[in-house]
């Protein structure tokens, strides 16, 4: 009768938990039936047929432990796989097994007689280890002649604990066959006592199981890969806002007291994270007070997510750093970082805007590489700045980039943001929603008042990608 579940027909689904649990029931019914079937079957010991069916009963409730054991990890699910039996490893790939059939023919067995030094073997085992049928059969000091070298220890002792100590055999060992291929064999048996109490011979079934074996391996190396995704999965966003951290200025309140005095500048910002992206991308900003008294003002975003990103936006934050420090003005120091970024080894793309502010003229002298540029807000209106001419950071080698310079006012404000800033709109919609603070700027008294007015009208959270916003205010 055929079984209900037709291998040339699969299921269009993937089993649930509820249909593992029943095939798990099953499975175990199966076993109590055959363990009775094992139990009420009479044998002496001495009937070759009787201890070859006691052996089957026996094989077929170790690969029902062995079903009961994967359909168990297949319901629990591969965070939660235990680390299983060890799998010898096979040096060369094997071939298919022997040809399908019959559970008997895929095992055979083996008498050994120790008074006559006589061995038996079943055709299905001439076959298994890939021996001519009309070569006589190994005997058991032979027998270790097809067995590779580091697993005979392995088999010595298993054969010398059933001769001495009258132990069954239950173990596995790999043979190299004649044809070069290596296959790994299960082996059961038991001595046979003779009439003095005597170790008679020896009986044992063997089974190719190299292809279990093999299916075994694949689970466990698949479940090993799979916790290893899981493992940076964790620890990827981890890694990546610890060297955000690192690096980026405090994202809250000012970023820096501010020098006094007329023309000095105030400065806040703000890092926005994404709601839905699990991985950081490589969005910055950056104030930093350099030597000769000017401002750095820069705003920038490496494309991608994750630890690499975020590591190659630390790296060019430390660039503009540097250069900035070096004396490097803001077209030049966006040459310099594209031929950085077209050094590299990993290929990255990248936008930025870079200003420089001398407070003793209130004049900025800025740049851009394929980055909006920044809108300046007066007497309760804004406007976006004429952007010089430049190309995304590593898009071309030995692009130049232009500068422009405007001076400002005591009391104007410019705001430098990264794309997304405007959860849900883009482009010239993107830019009249930001001038369109203008108005709430004029009521407020702060570089950090303003951060959190345009944070309170976007957003901070559900935004579907990250974004910065720095807010730079001329002092009276």
């Amino acid at each position: 009768m055929p079984s209900h579940v037709s291998a040339d027909r699969p299921a269009a689904q993937p089993p649930g938990r509820g249909s593992v649990e029943a095939l798990i029931s099953q499975t175990r019914r199966l076993k109590g039936d055959v363990d009775a079937v094992r139990r009420d079957t009479q044998s002496d010991g001495c009937d070759p047929r009787d201890r070859w069916q006691r052996a089957l009963y026996d094989l077929a409730l170790h690969q029902l432990n062995d079903l009961d054991a994967h359909l168990a990890q297949l319901r629990d699910g591969p965070a939660r796989l235990p680390d299983g039996c060890e799998v010898l490893p096979e040096p060369h790939p094997a071939p298919a097994g022997p040809p399908r059939g019959s559970l008997l023919s895929r095992v055979g067995s083996a008498e050994w007689n120790l008074l006559t030094d006589e061995a038996s073997w079943s055709a299905e085992l001439y076959q298994i280890l890939g021996r001519d049928p009309a070569t006589p059969a190994l005997t058991l000091d032979e027998l270790p002649s097809v067995v590779l070298d580091e697993d005979r220890p392995w088999l010595t002792s298993m054969v010398t604990s059933c001769l001495v100590d009258a132990k069954p055999i239950d173990g596995e060992f790999r043979v190299l066959r004649a044809d070069g291929n290596v296959r790994t064999v299960h082996m059961m048996g038991e001595p046979v006592l003779g009439g003095d109490g005597s170790t008679a011979s020896m009986w044992a079934v063997l089974r190719d199981v190299s292809e279990l074996r093999r299916s075994q391996r694949t689970v466990r190396e698949t479940r090993d890969s799979m916790q290893r995704l899981q493992q940076r999965d964790r620890t990827e966003p981890r890694l990546a806002v610890e060297l955000q951290e690192a690096v980026l200025p405090p994202g809250r309140g000012a970023l820096r007291p501010p020098r006094r005095g007329p023309g000095t500048l105030e400065v806040a910002a703000r890092y926005l994270p994404s709601g839905t992206d699990t991985l950081l991308g490589g969005d910055w900003y950056d104030a930093l007070e350099l030597s000769d008294g000017d401002t750095l003002l820069s705003v920038g975003d490496l494309t991608g997510h994750g630890v690499g990103v975020a590591s190659g936006m630390t790296m060019l934050l430390g660039a503009v750093r540097g250069m900035a420090m070096a004396g490097a003005q803001p077209g030049h120091l966006m040459s310099l970082l594209n031929q950085l970024l077209d050094a590299t080894v990993q290929p990255a793309l990248g936008s930025a805007v870079c200003c420089r502010y001398r407070p003793t003229t209130r004049t900025l002298t800025w740049a851009q590489a394929g980055h909006p540029a920044p809108l300046l807000y007066r007497d309760g209106t804004g406007c976006v700045l004429s952007a010089p001419d430049g190309v995304l950071l590593g898009a071309t080698s030995g692009a130049g980039y232009g500068q422009a310079e405007v001076t400002l006012e005591p009391g104007d404000l410019l705001l430098l943001h990264t794309d997304g800033l405007v959860p849900g709109h883009s482009g010239t919609d993107a830019l009249d929603r930001l001038l369109g603070l203008a108005p709430r700027f004029e009521t407020v008294r702060t570089a950090q008042d303003c951060v959190r007015a345009a944070v309170e009208e976007f957003g901070e959270t559900e935004r579907g990608d990250e974004a910065c916003v720095l807010i730079a205010k001329v002092s009276e």
